[in-house]
C-alpha cells in the first residue's frame, strides 16, 4: 500500500510533502552501499493498536475512555526491496515471538515494544534478529481502514462460514464477499478464528472449533489479503495520471512514515517497482516454536501465550528474505569472522548442571575462543538460549556463534563477560552443532542427533510441550478467504 500511494506522477513530491505524515523514528540503519546487501532496503511496516490515537472512537475496537489503551504491533512486516535484481518480498514476525530486548527493561513479546515507541520497535528487530531497518511506515486501525475504502474495497471468497468474537468477523454463508475498510479490518485482525467445517451441523459460534495456531493463522489471511489488495489495484491501471492522481489524494493523507522516508525516494520506488508481479513476489513467516497453552512466567511476569525463535530455520528465512549467503553478516553484508577470531564466553542461564562448561566446551570444538564460564538467575522454567553481543562492532561474531547453535537461539544486544566479543547465556532448548568431521551431535547433555526437529534442541523442546517449528511458507487453510474468480467462485 506504501508502493500504491505514491504511485502518482513524479511532480506529485510537493503534495506528498505535505500529505503524509512524518514521526522521528531513530536508530535506522542507512542502506548499505557495498557488500551483498548493496542497494536494497528493507521498510518495516507496522499495523498499530492504539485506540487513543483515532480521531473517532469506536466501541468495537474498544474504547480510549474505557481503558483499551495499550499500544502494541498487531502486524509487522518487512518490505525488501532489491534495485539490482528488481525483486520485491515480505518477511512478517509474529507478534507473540518472545525477544529478549522487545523493551529497554528487558524480554517481552515483541509487539510490547511499539508501546515504547516505533524507534524501541526498529531496535528490537535489528538487535535480536539481525534484520536493518531503513524505513519505517505505520497504520492505526482508522487509517487501514480509510486506505481499504480509498481504493473501492476487495472482493474475497470465504469457503465456509468464520467467526471472530474479538475482531467482529462474522461470515455466515459461504461465498464472494465485498469488504470495506471496516470488514477488511476485522479480517486482517482475526486471530481468535472459529470455522463451521464440514460435518459441524449448529449455527452456534460456541460449538465451532477454532484454529489452532492463531498468530500464524493470522499472517496467512493478511499475506493473502496483500495479494488480493494489490490485484485489485492493478486492474484500475497503474500509469494512469487520473486515477494515479485520484488514488495518491486517498491514500497519501492515511500515511505516517519516519522524518527520512522522502517523497523523491517514494517516487524512486513506485517507478522502480510497480510493474513487479505480487503474486510471484516472496511472502515469507519467520518460524516459531509455539509453546503450550498456558501463560508463560518470565522473572515472575506473566506473559500470556508465547512463542520462541528456531534458530536453523529462522536463519534460513533471513537469509533467503534478504537474498544474502549463511556466512553473510545480516546486518552489514560483510563476511562473517571465522570462530577462531571470536571470543565466547558462557553464563549458565537454566541451572542444568554443568552446562556451562559443556557448552564452552562444544564451541571450543567449533574453533571459538573460550575465556570465561559461569552463571545467571534462572528467570524462568523454559528459556531461550542468548548470543549477547555489548557493541555494533560485535554483532557479525554473535551471528557467527548463533550459526553454529540449533533450538530456541536468539541475539541479544546486552553485556558481555570475562571481556569476551560475545556470550551465550544458556537456556533450556539449545544444542551446539558438531565438528564438520563428526556425524554425532555435540550438544550440552548427553542426548545425541535423533529424528526429532534440530535434534537435541528439538527434543528438549518437545519435552517443555513446544511444538517443531511453523513452516516459513505456510499455506492457506480450508477455511481462509482468498481471491474471488471473475465468475464469484473461489480464486487460487
Amino acid at each position: 500500500m506504501l508502493l500504491l500511494a505514491v504511485g502518482g506522477v513524479a511532480g506529485y513530491g510537493w503534495y506528498l510533502n505535505h500529505q503524509i505524515h512524518r514521526i522521528d523514528v531513530r536508530g535506522l540503519t542507512a542502506g548499505a552501499t557495498k557488500g551483498a546487501d548493496a542497494g536494497t532496503e528493507n521498510i518495516l511496516m507496522v499495523g498499530s493498536t492504539s485506540r487513543c490515537a483515532l480521531k473517532v472512537q469506536n466501541p468495537a475496537y474498544g474504547l480510549c475512555q474505557d481503558g483499551v489503551n495499550g499500544v502494541n504491533s498487531d502486524v509487522i512486516m518487512i518490505l525488501h526491496v532489491n534495485g539490482a535484481k528488481h525483486t520485491v518480498s515480505i518477511l512478517s514476525i509474529p507478534r507473540d515471538l518472545f525477544a529478549p530486548n522487545a523493551r529497554t527493561t528487558g524480554a517481552f513479546k515483541i509487539d510490547a515494544a511499539l508501546y515504547q515507541g516505533p524507534s524501541q520497535l526498529v531496535n528490537v528487530i535489528q538487535e535480536d534478529f539481525g534484520i536493518p531497518i531503513q524505513h519505517y511506515v505505520v497504520l492505526n486501525f482508522d487509517t487501514f481502514a480509510n486506505v481499504v475504502n480509498a481504493l473501492g474495497g476487495i472482493n474475497m471468497y470465504f469457503p465456509m462460514p468464520v467467526f471472530d468474537a474479538y475482531s467482529g468477523l462474522n461470515v455466515p454463508a459461504p461465498g464472494c464477499i465485498h469488504l470495506d475498510g471496516y470488514r477488511a479490518l476485522q479480517v486482517v485482525r482475526a486471530r481468535h478464528l472459529q470455522y463451521k467445517g464440514p460435518g459441524v451441523t449448529t449455527n452456534n459460534h460456541a460449538a465451532w472449533p477454532y484454529e489452532a495456531h492463531s498468530d500464524l493463522g493470522r499472517i496467512s489471511r493478511d499475506h493473502e489479503f496483500l495479494r488480493v489488495l494489490a490485484a485489485e489495484v492493478a486492474k484500475r491501471g497503474l500509469g494512469n495520471p487520473i486515477t494515479d492522481e485520484k488514488l495518491v489524494a486517498s491514500v497519501a493523507p492515511q500515511l505516517t512514515v519516519d522524518a527520512g522516508f522522502s517523497a523523491t525516494e517514494m517516487v524512486h520506488l513506485i517507478l522502480a517497482f510497480h510493474s513487479v508481479n505480487i503474486n510471484k513476489a516472496p511472502e515469507t513467516t519467520l518460524p516459531v516454536s509455539v509453546g503450550p497453552n498456558v501463560s508463560y512466567l518470565y522473572d515472575g511476569k506473566d506473559e500470556g501465550d508465547i512463542e520462541f525463535p528456531a534458530a536453523v530455520p529462522d536463519q534460513q528465512a533471513i537469509d533467503t528474505f534478504l537474498q544474502i549467503n549463511a556466512d553473510t553478516n545480516t546486518m552489514t553484508g560483510a563476511p562473517l569472522p571465522s570462530p577462531s577470531s571470536v571470543t565466547v564466553s558462557v553464563l549458565n542461564g537454566s541451572g542444568a548442571y554443568n552446562q556451562a562448561a559443556d557448552t564452552q566446551s562444544a564451541l571450543e570444538a567449533l574453533g571459538f575462543q573460550g575465556v570465561g564460564v559461569g552463571s545467571t538467575p534462572v528467570l524462568a522454567s523454559q528459556l531461550e538460549t542468548l548470543v549477547q553481543y555489548s557493541s555494533p562492532s560485535n554483532e557479525g561474531a554473535a551471528e557467527a556463534v548463533a550459526h553454529s547453535m540449533s533450538g530456541a537461539v536468539t541475539l541479544s544486544r546486552g553485556p558481555t563477560a570475562d571481556g569476551a566479543q560475545v556470550t551465550v547465556i544458556t537456556g533450556t532448548q539449545f544444542a551446539v552443532n558438531p565438528p564438520a568431521s563428526t556425524s554425532t551431535s555435540t550438544s550440552t547433555s548427553t542426548s545425541t542427533s535423533t529424528s526429532t526437529p534440530e535434534g537435541a534442541a528439538g527434543t528438549a523442546a518437545a519435552a517443555a510441550g513446544f511444538q517443531p517449528p511453523s513452516p516459513s511458507n505456510p499455506s492457506l487453510t480450508p477455511w481462509d478467504p482468498r481471491a474471488c474468480t471473475a465468475s464469484g467462485g473461489a480464486g487460487s
